[in-house]
């Protein structure tokens, strides 16, 4: 078991390294420097709240500092301005950062009054989060009773996004019972945190608080306790918890850490605690504490200018290979037709052994600047290739009429080049973002050190024409600090190698969200088809502009399209042909349905697995139950389907949240690969809020109970949401694989850890246990069989599995991956009697023996409701039968009274 927990170790650490980030930011010396702080083009004008942002960072740092025994601080910060905000002498226009690789982005509240400081988290524990978020209310201090002040709250989020720590608390159970069964503890970190369990019952306008009073069934406190905090505390710990409280200024460490509590940091991370897991990171292990007080962050202020592109597109001999200059053409003329956006400065350099420039920037302000750059695309394909001469004649084209510093460089090559690396600092120093494509199995090897060095997309697009690759690396392009509503969205991207007389067939669904400047795009292989397209009213649309020379052919339509299903047909005999549908948001004031996809590293090291991730928005409220699906593209044109999940189970970290995923263990060679996403419909749901910090009910100052307003709740059925019909595709880039066998070898991956283990106790002592299947192969195909242990004690269960008590699961035969499991048993040869806590954790094995992680850690708590005596009846005393006048002496009244009370005490004895 030891060998296998030690594999397991270095193949987690292998799932780390290099994960996929965009974010431009470097810890140097103790100091986190280049973080990007985004103000939204939705927010309003407002110069304070730049004040605020300032404010917030610097009150932030020396806490930060003292919670990490003085290991971290902040200190350099750029503060991102809209463009439409005015402009000022100090602020400058930004190199690399974008809103698309901020850190931070300060949004309005979706729904209004949601003001949460939250961080987006998709990967599991000790990954890097993808965002943080706050709204200008928060950051404007009007929200300091609900979380405290500002600088402690960006700390408690900062330990999410850098660290993939999560809460220590929980809104859906928060209290659990003791080991006396008394439902006293709160699912909090660290147990010492003093305060009331409480609740707040209002009627007719009047509210009256109360102590909570037990479930009789459960044991646990009734719906709506709240444990509200003393004012006054002594404890330190933890941050995780409620970092508003005056005294707590640390991490929960291994000493204090309440591993019992059923919260997210114990469900996430194997029941360790916070400062283990900040201990465990890289930025941990490439520090040491400081002897000297930090010094105070210094910001940068950039605001958003003019978009300004370059293409540089490589005209070598090789681009005539498989009609690859043609298919530059196709692509490039999409480009420059709908993905790039109205307004912006565009450049052209054509480069073989030498660059050649095709167009100097040209702003887009009209169909006939988009026609003059569409002619200007390369037409003939010759020569070798020289990618940093193309490179520094983009550079040259861009500074005649503006500063390198934010501007885009879009490079597409198919060949090798060993003296790429002789302009990396040339491109450094330039300030420019570069985005690759590669195209084609030989393209520089070197190329996407281009793009990660600046922060750009990296693609690539095979040989095979059917898969849409080059049409697909192009139109994700958009611009990253443009508004979203003026952002191009791909609808749909098809292809077919068609038989004789074959037709391609399909439908494009045109949702409310979208429909403006809509354009289908058709290409060919070598003659027309015949195109056929019906709107949603059944209405036949022509006008297809048709380009033979570049075997293309597309309509626009014109103002806003048809809401509804759109049905095609294409007709061609022997030859490959593509559909590709764009189209842009309808409003500027509601968003739009957006799909991005990635892989969760850029580097896949055989046979350590990647992650397939797909997050389905709208705003800022998640798309649910869609259906989802990538396409992975090896080198080798194979191409392998996945189905995306949002289950909470294998590679989804987060049930319903909108970010679906899946392991991708099907390499078949080393190089490059490329992924394609498609959605179609699903629930417009409520946006929960996981992840962010701790609303505090209220507080208690000298024993007086102090209450918050209500947090405005999202409507928790409104899970069930509202159907949406949409279709989407989205290129999430590429990645490389190395390390691949070159014949086949025997199975080396093990099923997926179970991380969605459930259990509740029915109809006395039965234990009934869920969870969802892992796979043979992580989450793909059935794993053999399961072992099922228990313990009293949580620490042995985690630590001795092996030594635990096993389950009899004979009975118990595994499903298909994603499928739901059940499973009820009686606790034998154990303890379990009125009090016992009984925890369980699952094991899957697939054909080879093969054993997955121990899953996470289920527990049971065997509550007997106490027996309630009768109560003794009363007996029934009649009253003495007396009159009383007023001529009655008092004196003879209380003998007839003592009389009867004799009586009546004699009766109860």
């Amino acid at each position: 078991m030891g060998s296998f927990k030690a594999s397991l170790f270095i193949l987690a650490l292998d799932l780390l390294v290099g994960v996929l980030s965009n974010s431009l930011i470097q810890l140097n010396n103790n100091g986190y420097e280049g973080i990007v702080i985004a103000i939204d083009p939705n927010v309003p004008e407002d110069e304070t709240l730049i004040q605020h942002i300032k404010d917030m960072v610097t009150q932030a740092s020396p806490y930060l500092f003292e919670a990490t025994e003085k290991r971290f601080y902040f200190k350099t910060a750029a503060i991102l301005i809209p463009e439409k905000w005015k402009t000022k002498p100090e602020y400058v226009r930004p190199k690399l950062e974008t809103f698309k690789n901020a850190d931070v982005l300060v949004a309005v509240p979706n729904p209004p009054g949601e003001d949460t400081p939250y961080t987006e988290q998709i990967g599991n524990c000790g990954e890097k989060g993808e965002k943080i978020y706050f709204t200008p209310d928060f950051l404007a201090g009007k929200k300091l009773l609900q979380y405290g002040p500002q600088g402690r709250s960006f700390v408690h989020e900062w330990a999410h996004f850098r660290w993939g720590v999560f809460d220590e608390y929980n809104n859906d159970e928060k209290f659990y019972l003791s080991k006396s069964n008394a439902p006293e503890f709160v699912s909090r970190c660290s147990g010492a945190i003093t305060g009331k369990n409480v609740i707040k019952k209002c009627q007719g306008g009047s509210c009256i608080t109360r102590a909570c009073r037990p479930d009789r069934v459960t044991g646990k406190y009734e719906e709506g306790c709240e444990f509200v905090p003393n004012e006054q505390q002594v404890e330190k710990a933890s941050i995780m918890f409620d970092q508003s409280i005056k005294s707590v200024v640390e991490f929960c460490t291994e000493k204090n850490h309440n591993k019992e509590a059923p919260n997210q940091q114990n469900h996430k991370c194997n029941l360790r605690s916070v400062w283990e897991v900040i201990r465990d990171s890289e930025d941990f292990q490439k520090t040491t504490p400081m002897n000297t007080q930090p010094p105070t962050p210094t910001f940068s202020l950039l605001q958003i200018g003019q978009r300004i592109v370059c293409l540089v597109l490589d005209k070598s001999g090789s681009m005539a290979t498989g009609d690859r200059l043609n298919r530059l053409k196709q692509a490039g003329k999409l480009f420059l037709l709908q993905t790039v956006e109205q307004g912006s400065w565009v450049g052209m350099v054509a480069f073989d052994s030498a660059a050649h420039i095709t167009s100097e920037l040209r702003q887009i302000q009209s169909s006939a600047d988009r026609d003059a750059l569409i002619a200007s695309l390369p037409t003939v394909a010759a020569g070798g290739t020289s990618i940093c001469t193309g490179l520094r004649s983009a550079f040259t084209v861009i500074r005649r009429k503006y500063p390198t510093d934010g501007s885009e460089i879009v490079l597409l090559t198919d060949g090798e080049d060993n003296t790429i690396s002789g302009c990396f600092n040339e491109v450094k120093q330039s300030g420019a973002i570069i985005h690759t494509v590669a195209l084609g199995p030989s393209a520089a090897k070197e190329l996407e050190e281009l793009s990660k060095m600046t922060g750009g997309l990296q693609t690539y697009a095979s040989d095979q024409a059917q898969n849409n690759g080059l049409i697909d690396a192009f139109g994700a392009l958009s611009s990253g600090n443009g508004a979203l509503s003026q952002r191009s969205i791909q609808l749909e991207s098809k292809g077919l190698a068609l038989k004789t007389n074959q037709w391609m067939n399909g439908t494009v669904i045109v949702d409310s969200t979208v429909g403006k400047d809509t354009l289908f795009l058709v290409t060919w292989t070598t003659q027309p088809p015949h195109i056929l397209l019906w709107d949603p009213s059944g209405k036949k649309q022509d006008g297809f502009v048709v380009d033979s020379q570049s075997k293309m052919a597309y309509l626009q339509i014109p103002g806003t399209a048809k809401v509804g299903v759109w049905n095609y047909s294409l007709q061609a005999s022997s030859q490959t042909l593509t559909l590709t549908v764009t189209s842009r948001p309808s409003s500027a004031t509601i968003p739009p349905i957006t799909v991005t996809s990635k892989m969760n590293k850029d580097i896949g090291k055989f046979p350590s697995p990647m992650v397939v991730y797909a997050n389905i928005r709208q705003g800022a409220r998640p798309i649910l139950r869609a259906t989802v699906t990538a396409l992975i593209e090896s080198a080798n044109g194979k191409t392998v389907s996945l189905e995306l999940l949002d289950n909470g189970a294998g590679a989804d970290a987060t049930k319903n949240d909108g970010v679906y995923s899946r392991y991708f263990t099907a390499y078949d060679t080393n190089g490059r690969y490329s992924l394609k996403v498609r959605a179609l419909g699903g629930v417009n749901a409520a946006r929960q809020v996981p992840n962010g910090a701790w609303y505090i009910p209220g507080s208690i100052e000298n024993g007086k109970i102090k209450w918050n307003p209500p947090r405005p709740e999202s409507n928790k059925n409104d899970l069930q949401g509202k159907q949406v019909c949409f279709t989407r595709t989205s290129s999430g880039g590429s990645f490389v694989a190395s390390g691949v066998p070159a014949s086949p070898t025997s199975d080396l991956f093990p099923p997926c850890k179970i991380t969605d283990l459930r259990a509740n106790i029915q109809g006395g002592r039965l234990i009934n246990l869920t969870w969802t299947a892992p796979g043979d192969d992580y989450d793909h195909g059935r794993a053999r069989r399961y072992i099922i242990r228990i313990s009293t004690s949580i620490l042995d269960l985690r630590d001795k599995f092996d030594n635990s008590l096993q389950v009899n699961t004979t009975d118990l035969i595994p499903k298909e991956a994603s499928a739901k499991e059940v499973f009820a048993f009686h606790p034998e040869n154990i303890t379990f009697e009125n009090g016992t806590d009984l925890f369980i954790a699952v094991q899957a094995v697939d054909e080879v023996n093969l054993k997955s992680e121990i899953s996470n850690i289920a527990q049971v708590s065997l509550f007997i409701p106490p027996q309630t005596p009768p109560e003794t009846p009363r007996p029934s005393v009649p009253c003495p039968d007396i009159s009383i006048n007023s001529t009655i002496p008092g004196i003879h009244i209380l003998k007839i009274v003592w009389k009867w009370i004799g009586e009546l005490q004699i009766g109860l004895n």
